[in-house]
């Protein structure tokens, strides 16, 4: 009895718990056909902006820079050598490399020995050839003299011998004295003759003496010639190079003892291209005198000199494209011959241009404009220069638009922007605090570089021992150090 009891409840509580899931089922049914019945939401699309910072498209006037670089050179160089050989018996303190010398001190002396032999050797020859003068020029004079005599003497026979034959025209006279008068005469003549001979010689020997003596001169000024060359000195101001001589060697004829360069004196040579170089001419063709800045970079303290273009190479070179160009120092203060510089070259100004970053600008020369209801336009424009991170463009009808600085490739014709106005701002360099041990290294390495001027090794101490040191210039020494 209680058996059949606990079946039965087992077989309602079955029958329940199948209702219930029968009923569940149904509901979750119903509820999926209910939602795939309902509209499906959608939320309103709304457009994408995005944000780009914009320049007013001012046009103005500007003077482009080209910047090639080039190499330092002297203006003003002598090679020192040796006139004559002998040995070096004097040096001066300076003749050393990079010692700096004056106009006219004694450089280099060569044993003068030789020389002031040949030059006493010379003199005596000089005095005896003056004796001869003297000597020839008195017996010159005596035959004078003499010729004179004997003109006299003939004079007084012609007159005899016209007395002896008046007296014979007078029958007074014989002709035996008239004979003896015309033979007076004869002999005087042939007398006079003779003397004129000895006058001539004398005059030759004059003449040869003369002669001599301007020979004797020309030998005597080459002597003393020689002994001028056995002293070197400076031709002017400047430095020293290439010294190749110490005192007590012996030097040979023509050979090279030093360099002199005169600092003050320098010009930068650089090689443009054929386009650069167009440029650069005026109406007549001609290459005009542009202004030019030089830039020597040490270690983050760039050493700056102005100058001006001065000419030009007269041919390409074997292998070669452009063109050659000479630029003129002003100042050339800590720059040496040998010194790799950057030039920048003004060239003749633009007008009617902006300048834009170079983003600003594609390969094709478009331009992204802020039009209406803030949205981008293309505008061609024109690219005359680009310089750097800037470019210089040209365009029609833009006066009061704005540019968009930097093109990306989510931005084109039609799309909205919210632009950007805001100034630019100018970042101020960065600096960084060293600590004593990084200072100290920075410093050591500094002082023992021996190719750095004097000038710029200061100004890059004196950086290192502030506070505070620009970030640059600590990044270049140890970029150096090798750090």
């Amino acid at each position: 009895m209680r058996f059949l009891l606990r079946s039965l409840m087992g077989m309602v509580m079955l029958a329940l718990t199948a209702g219930l899931v029968s009923f569940a089922g149904y509901s979750v049914v119903s509820a999926v056909r209910e939602k795939a019945a309902q509209t499906p939401f959608a939320r309103p699309a709304r457009e994408r902006t995005f944000t780009v910072n914009v320049v007013p498209f001012e046009p103005t006037t500007v003077v482009p820079e080209m910047t090639v670089f080039g190499q330092i050179e002297s203006r003003r160089t002598l090679d020192l050598r040796a006139a004559v050989a002998g040995p070096v018996i004097e040096v001066s303190p300076n003749f050393t490399e990079g010692g700096r010398v004056s106009e006219g001190e004694l450089l280099v002396r060569i044993d003068p020995f030789e020389a002031q032999t040949a030059l006493a050797r010379v003199k005596a020859d000089v005095s005896d050839a003056l004796a001869e003068q003297r000597e020839a020029t008195a017996a010159l004079l005596l035959a004078k003299d003499d010729l004179a005599g004997v003109t006299a003497q003939r004079d007084l026979r012609s007159r005899a011998l016209v007395r002896q034959q008046d007296l014979k025209d007078r029958g007074v006279g014989t002709d035996a004295a008239v004979e003896a008068a015309e033979l007076a005469v004869a002999a005087a003549d042939q007398a006079i003759l003779t003397r004129r001979q000895a006058v001539q010689q004398a005059q030759a020997r004059v003449d040869r003496a003369d002669a001599q003596i301007e020979r004797l001169d020309i030998s005597r000024m080459e002597a003393e010639r020689r002994l001028a060359d056995t002293q070197i000195r400076a031709k002017f101001d400047g430095t020293l190079a290439d010294v190749a001589v110490v005192e007590g060697t012996r030097a040979a004829q023509g050979a090279a003892l030093a360099q002199l360069v005169d600092p003050a004196q320098l010009e930068v040579a650089f090689r443009l291209s054929t386009t650069q170089y167009a440029r650069l001419l005026d109406d007549a063709g001609a290459l005009t005198q542009a202004p030019v800045t030089v830039t020597l970079d040490v270690l983050g303290t760039d050493m700056k000199s102005s100058g001006v273009i001065a000419r030009e190479g007269a041919s390409v070179g074997e292998g070669q494209t452009g063109r050659l160009v000479f630029a003129r120092l002003n100042d050339p203060r800590g720059m040496r011959p040998g010194d790799f510089v950057s030039v920048s070259i003004a060239e003749p100004a633009l007008n009617w241009v902006v300048s834009l970053p170079a983003a600003a600008v594609n390969a094709s020369g478009e331009l992204l404009v802020l039009g209406e209801d803030e949205r981008l336009e293309v505008v061609q424009a024109q690219v005359l220069r680009r310089q750097g991170d800037f470019v210089l463009v040209r365009a029609r009808n833009m006066e009061g638009r704005e540019v968009v600085t930097a093109r990306s490739p989510v931005l084109g014709a039609g799309i909205k922007v919210r632009p950007l106005r805001a100034d630019a701002v100018v970042e101020e360099p960065q600096t960084v605090a060293l600590t004593p041990e990084r200072r100290a290294k920075l410093v050591a390495f500094i002082n023992a570089n021996t190719r750095m001027p004097k000038a710029a090794k200061d100004r890059v101490l004196a950086q290192l021992n502030q506070d505070v040191v620009p970030a640059r210039v600590v990044e270049r020494i140890e970029a150096r150090m090798g750090s």
